[in-house]
């Protein structure tokens, strides 16, 4: 579990985080969402340690990310796995190698050892057939795949996915939706997704916190959304036709 309390951060004056405060719970996909320039992405650095917050903390299963020491942080980051929006793999690298970089790194295990927990994620993602391809050989799902099993090669607790599904089709968006969620569940792991992405909120957004402005505007999940009476919220995910047609179903059915 990791727990924000009265975050706030400010940059030149100008304050993007308001005193956040939430929970993101273990074994389950918690979604962080909001219009561009939101503070969405501030507030996910804060929370990796990226940024410091001006004010407040960020407890990783009772330990305070923000007061740590040099050498607790360290140990810290050894268990957290980081999805980036781009990918983010070695283009020199073949996936097998771009997966065994983080075991090469930190893993006391033997080459044997690294190689074999490296092949058992690429297989958990579905990658085998790609281990000796570099990545300009494959798709962007399958390179996609290749960052979920880099990520959590080294076992981690915590798994922060930025923009998971940015520039993917919808099918493909769907089976990294579907990935993500289902190695959270088997793993047990406290997975923070920042996305803008509607479909992943109504398929796998078992926690979801709302940021406008820099303020938490509403908490909740994904079968409490679209009932939700915040407007805010409401202008946000019902600028898709397809959501505002959800909820005029919704409210002709319960008016029957």
């Amino acid at each position: 579990m990791i727990e924000v309390k009265n975050i706030s951060k400010s940059f030149e004056g100008r304050t993007v985080l308001h005193d956040i405060s939430t929970v993101f719970e273990t074994g389950k996909t918690n979604l962080i969402i909001g219009r561009s320039g939101s503070g969405k992405t501030v507030l996910l650095k804060n929370i990796i340690g990226l940024q410091r917050p001006d004010k407040g903390e960020v407890c990783y299963d009772g330990r305070d990310l923000v007061s740590l020491r040099k050498r607790d942080l360290d140990l810290l980051r050894r268990e957290i796995g980081m999805l980036f929006q781009g990918s983010a793999l070695f283009d020199s690298m073949t996936e097998l190698e771009n997966v065994m970089f983080p075991l090469d790194m930190f893993a006391p295990d033997s080459y044997k050892e690294r190689r074999k927990r490296a092949m058992f994620c690429l297989e958990r993602v579905n990658l085998l057939e790609a281990e000796n391809l570099y990545p300009s050989e494959i798709s962007g799902g399958m390179m996609k795949r290749a960052a979920i099993a880099r990520a959590i090669a080294l076992n981690p607790k915590y798994l922060f996915c930025d923009e998971p599904n940015s520039g993917l089709d919808p099918m493909t968006s769907l089976l990294i939706d579907e990935l993500i969620h289902d190695i959270t569940r088997d793993y047990q792991m406290t997975t923070i997704i920042n996305t803008h992405d509607m479909n992943s909120v109504m398929n796998i957004g078992e926690t979801i916190i709302f940021i406008k402005e820099g303020v938490l505007e509403w908490r909740g999940n994904k079968d409490e959304i679209i009932s939700s009476n915040n407007k805010a919220l409401n202008d946000f995910i019902f600028a898709s036709d397809l959501f505002r047609k959800v909820k005029e179903m919704e409210m002709k059915q319960a008016s029957a």
